[in-house]
């Protein structure tokens, strides 16, 4: 980046929007190219501004399909985001992450909070509140240990969320705490924990982490009432 890190501003909320933008515009090292609403500009425009950084109040604009599976939107490679004003809540957070943001500030961050934020990015850093890096070493440690195993529990036929339940049972978490790391409704992680238990073959969820750790490190399969 040059001298000045070049910022565009699309927020949703307009006393944001324009309240970031009026701060911004008196930091000599930081430069507004524009400051409008999602829907008033493109993905292409956004590109074409010049700008370094985009602030955003939203994950929506940046991905093609919400719907989809998270991964990197093109958005997000041209220039660095900055999500503010956040919800606390880690789901978005991950999300955000894996969509290639750099930048993550909560709805209680202040105004120097929030241009502390936007600089650190500026910079080529990233940024997140401090309670959020145990969150960031939570996932990756729960990535870790579902990988090897992932190959054995695809011969039993799990699902991908049933797959993402392994390593928090393993963690020890309950059926309520699952339900809310996933925003997932209680009795949901029960029809699902329950389908893991007939699949695997285990009598309780305190078997399921072990047998597929078991299954990850022998190439023997134990027979049981069930077709696996």
């Amino acid at each position: 980046m040059g001298s000045k890190a070049r910022v565009f501003v699309l927020c949703c909320n307009r006393l944001l929007r324009e309240s970031i933008a009026r701060i911004l515009s008196k930091k000599t090292d930081l430069e507004i190219v524009a400051s409008q609403a999602p829907g008033s500009a493109s993905r292409e425009e956004i590109v074409d501004s010049g700008a370094d950084l985009l602030v955003l109040d939203s994950l929506q604009f940046l991905f093609e399909n919400p719907k989809s599976p998270p991964a990197l939107p093109a958005l997000s490679r041209s220039l660095a985001c900055v999500l503010v004003a956040m919800e606390n809540d880690h789901n978005r957070f991950l999300t955000a992450i894996r969509g290639g943001v750099r930048g993550y500030v909560l709805q209680e961050a202040s105004a120097s909070d929030v241009v502390a934020a936007i600089r650190t990015v500026a910079e080529g850093q990233v940024v997140c509140p401090s309670g959020y890096t145990q969150v960031l070493f939570d996932f990756v440690a729960a990535q870790a240990g579902e990988l090897p195993n992932r190959q054995r529990r695809a011969k039993w036929g799990l699902t991908r969320r049933e797959q993402q339940l392994i390593p928090l049972i393993g963690r020890g978490l309950s059926n309520k705490e699952i339900a809310n790391h996933l925003s997932l409704s209680e009795q949901t992680v029960k029809n699902h924990i329950y389908r893991i238990l007939r699949k695997v073959g285990v009598p309780n969820r305190l078997s399921v982490f072990e047998a597929c750790q078991n299954q990850a490190s022998s190439s023997s399969t134990k027979t049981t009432g069930y077709s696996i």
